[in-house]
């Protein structure tokens, strides 16, 4: 009861601030707090200039560090926000006044249990980047290594929290009061917004990802990850090699060091194909602050709070739906996506084939250096509502990744198309992993995952098969051998239907 009342004055609080923006939308349309809203509207309503998004931004940044993140999280789900919004959403800003440098200092010292001058040997108390959840100090170690420091924001941890719980008390509300809501999985989006942050919340996970993704790129020439100082990083402080480059967006400055635009397109291209597909874990947040070019034109990102991650399955079903409509085979498009269970089986091929065709053909029709799969994969996603396909927050990552990374591409050279600077690495990969060869090679895999399993579902059955016999049987000792022996037949017959049946739906 008292969360209850403590979570709708804070609802007031923020309603007021959407309000002062007239942003109020999102609260209008949820149709669950409509007092709430009237009071607000009375109290701070305000006639504000601008599209919705560009309001709501606003209204997000006078929130906070929560709100700025969940902004962001919500500009990769036009399914719940519109593609409009989630576009202007994209924009918001991640920046905050710095907290001073003694702050960092004693965070850092409390955190690694050490004096800052054993630690370094010179600290910079001027922070050179400061976002929501953490600033950015350079430094030099005893050993002259030039590193950066990555120090969370001093109380950080338990205003997150706090908003956190309000969102989940705003989510099972919607889940319970607007039944038509519930395909949107709103508790759900909130708990993994809420993953996201704790990953945020711990450098320490921040910095494994970091190390992740420089061994799986450790042999990809025109790229680096920074190192990361284990010795130095803890759960609120993280140090990694320092990268001195030009940002990837500077054309000017590419120019004076000689690098050639098309060539760090090139492998921008190639090495967010090997990210997906190869690897399965991508580096998620590639605006252009995020990526440096280092003197000799190697790309090194920084910033590690958000990647994706992609099972194998999902990269099959993405480059078979990829290859369907390049290839203009909507059909293809259209089955891959029921033999991966995001549309209901109840629901037509044949419509969802000529939706699929609707979305294609504009798009497929430009020039090819006009032709964005990002804005492809948007406008499949916005159909989801149509064929109750279910919203893949994976992919809708990835779809949001692909259009920062278009735009980026589009400012090095607007003539080229990014992702047929990868057709190679593309067309090698399918033939490598879907063509029939592999298909084969995955079939006689899953075969022998089942086999491995035999065991197992032997002892299962076989307790299931007794259970089921125990009581008609216990009188075979008293009926002689024939009766045992057919007793055994049934109990075999039995346990041989019950593997059948549980491996076939394995």
């Amino acid at each position: 009861m008292f969360r209850s009342i403590s979570s709708i004055a804070r609802l007031i609080g923020i309603a007021r601030t959407f309000a002062r923006h007239d942003a109020l939308f999102p609260l209008e349309q949820m149709h669950v707090t409509p007092v709430i809203v009237t009071v607000a509207k009375l109290l701070s309503r305000r006639e504000v200039p601008g599209r919705p998004g560009m309001r709501l931004s606003a209204a997000l940044e006078e929130l906070g560090p929560t709100f700025i993140k969940l902004g962001q999280a919500l500009s990769v789900r036009p399914d719940l926000v519109s593609q409009e919004i989630a576009d202007d959403l994209s924009s918001l800003q991640d920046n905050l006044p710095p907290f001073a440098g003694a702050i960092a200092r004693a965070t850092i010292e409390e955190e690694l249990e050490a004096p800052i001058d054993e630690l370094f040997g010179s600290f910079d108390d001027n922070p050179v980047a400061a976002a929501s959840i953490a600033q950015v100090h350079f430094a030099v170690t005893p050993d002259g290594e030039n590193v950066a420091v990555k120090v969370l924001r001093p109380g950080i941890e338990s205003r997150f929290r706090q908003d956190i719980e309000l969102f989940l008390w705003l989510a099972r509300l919607l889940e319970r009061t607007r039944p038509a809501l519930r395909r949107l999985r709103p508790l759900e989006v909130v708990r993994t917004f809420e993953a996201s942050v704790n990953i945020e919340m711990d450098l320490r996970l921040e910095a494994a990802a970091a190390s992740e993704l420089r061994d799986n790129t450790e042999d990809d020439v025109g790229f680096r990850v920074p190192k990361i100082d284990w010795i130095r990083t803890g759960r609120r402080v993280m140090t990694l090699e320092r990268i001195e480059g030009i940002r990837i967006d500077d054309l000017a400055m590419l120019e004076e060091a000689s690098i050639a635009p098309r060539d760090i397109l090139q492998r921008s291209a190639e090495s967010f194909f090997n990210q997906v597909f190869r690897d399965g874990f991508f580096h998620a947040d590639i605006h252009p602050g995020n990526m440096f070019v280092a003197p000799d034109g190697t790309l090194c990102p920084v910033d590690f709070g958000i990647m994706g991650r992609l099972d194998r399955k999902t990269r099959n079903y993405l480059a078979d739906m990829l290859i369907g409509f390049l290839d203009r085979d909507y059909q293809r498009v259209a089955e891959v996506h029921f033999e991966a269970g995001y549309v209901p089986a109840r629901k037509s091929v044949g419509a969802f084939t000529q939706a699929v065709r609707s979305i294609g053909e504009p798009i497929l029709g430009k020039p090819l250096h006009e032709i964005s799969l990002a804005r492809l994969l948007a406008q499949l996603f916005q159909v989801t509502e149509t064929f109750e396909m279910e919203a893949q927050p994976q992919l809708l990552l990835l779809q949001k990744t692909m259009l920062v990374a278009e735009g980026v591409g589009r400012t090095l050279d607007p003539s080229v198309n990014m992702w047929a600077l990868a057709r190679p690495l593309i067309e090698e990969w399918v033939i490598l992993n879907r063509g029939p060869e592999a298909r084969l090679r995955d079939m006689v895999g899953d075969t022998v995952s089942k086999l491995e399993q035999l065991p197992q579902l032997l002892g299962r059955a076989e307790a299931v098969a007794e259970a089921l016999s125990g009581a008609q049987y216990t009188d075979r000792d008293r009926d002689g051998g024939r009766h045992g022996r057919e007793s055994n037949w049934v109990l075999y017959g039995l346990i041989a239907v019950i593997v059948v049946l549980l491996a076939a739906n394995m």
